[in-house]
């Protein structure tokens, strides 16, 4: 019998699951396999050589750094990452002492954020779960805190994300939603993203952040607000809601 070849190996890890992360935890109750969301060029090996070669940007990412600031995650709160990548506000976050679920729908993503929680003492308050902002792996009004970074341009359906936001969010519950703004020349990868985006067919989708904020606010959110500014010296699309 021969070995697998390197090539069926890493086939394997990119499509395979991670094993059941959070599985005994209350807030993996809801229901989410087969949620069917995840944008399409995210899946398979182009999606998987393309965040690899992102992968120093992604493992420290100052937006997701000051993401965690402003929303000041307490010790004891429930809080949730959507397209929570290679985990860099997560670590954060469970550093700061509270029971982080990182929500990826990518099987390799998952893998490394698996991965990562295990070389830090606070593995334990880290969930790596199947999901994504349209099918959000957590128990109705269970969650202190929500956030995105970089990853609402990848949604698939606005209203079934707002509508798990607000079904997962206690009273109270904070939201941060941040896209960085590679149209802008002033974000430092402007020049880059404009010569990829020359050269190869995206067919990502721009959230306007007013938009997005008027349906949270229809649906019942104290507060929302959608706006452009900086977060980390780099300008952004951002919504800040109250649940």
């Amino acid at each position: 019998m021969h070995a697998p070849s390197t090539v069926a190996l890493t086939r394997r890890w990119i499509s395979a699951e991670p094993g059941t992360w959070g599985h005994n935890d209350p807030m993996s109750q809801h229901g989410h396999g087969g949620h069917g969301h995840g944008h399409d060029q995210d899946r398979g090996w182009r999606g998987f050589l393309r965040y690899m070669r992102m992968l120093p940007k992604m493992w420290r990412s100052p937006v997701s750094r000051d993401v965690v600031r402003e929303l000041v995650p307490q010790p004891g709160e429930r809080v949730v990452d959507i397209g929570a990548g290679m985990g860099p506000a997560t670590m954060l976050a469970a550093k700061a002492g509270a029971s982080v679920v990182a929500v990826d729908p990518t099987p390799y993503m998952r893998r490394i954020v698996a991965g990562r929680r295990l070389a830090h003492a606070y593995r334990g308050r880290i969930s790596v779960v199947d999901g994504a902002a349209e099918s959000v792996p957590a128990a109705d009004h269970s969650v202190d805190a929500l956030w995105t970074v970089n990853t609402m341009h990848h949604w698939t359906d606005l209203d079934a994300a707002v509508h798990e936001m607000q079904r997962v969010l206690r009273p109270g519950g904070r939201v941060l939603l941040v896209d960085e703004d590679f149209d802008d020349p002033m974000h430092p990868a402007y020049a880059h993203m404009q010569e990829r985006r020359a050269h190869r067919a995206q067919h990502f989708i721009e959230i306007d952040p007013a938009a997005l904020a008027a349906k949270l606010t229809a649906a019942g959110f104290t507060t929302a607000e959608g706006s452009t500014g900086t977060i980390a010296s780099r300008p952004v699309r951002v919504v800040r809601a109250t649940r």
